[in-house]
C-alpha cells in the first residue's frame, strides 16, 4: 500500500444516515442570520393560504463552514445547469412571497 493510499484510509469519515433522516424534510424558504462567530440558517415550510409558517430545521455553522457551503452550492448548481439547463430565478426582479402563492384566497 502506498503512503497516499494509507493516508486516504486514515482520512476517511464514516457518515451514518438514519432512515428517518434520509426521508428529508421539505422546505421552500430559508432565512439566514449571522453574528461574528456563527451563521444561523432556518429552513421553513410556507403553505398556501396559511399566514403562519414553521421552521422545520435550524442549522448553525461557523463562518468558515458557511463559505464552504456557499462554494459547494455554487459547484453543484453549475453541474446541475450544465446537465439540465439554466435554473430560472426571481432574483433579478423584486421578490415577495405572496401569502396565497398566487392562488385564490379563501373566505370564512
Amino acid at each position: 500500500m502506498t503512503q497516499k493510499e494509507n493516508q486516504d484510509l486514515n482520512n476517511q469519515l464514516n457518515i451514518e444516515l438514519s432512515e428517518e433522516m434520509a426521508e428529508g424534510t421539505y422546505a421552500n424558504l430559508a432565512m439566514i442570520a449571522h453574528s461574528n462567530s456563527e451563521f444561523v440558517i432556518d429552513f421553513i415550510r410556507v403553505m398556501p393560504g396559511l399566514p403562519k409558517a414553521k421552521v422545520k430545521s435550524r442549522i448553525i455553522i461557523t463562518p468558515e463552514h458557511a463559505k464552504r457551503l456557499l462554494a459547494a452550492l455554487q459547484d453543484n448548481i453549475k453541474k446541475y445547469e450544465d446537465n439540465n439547463g439554466q435554473i430560472s430565478s426571481s432574483l433579478d426582479s423584486d421578490f415577495s412571497l405572496p401569502i396565497n402563492f398566487g392562488g385564490t384566497m379563501g373566505e370564512a
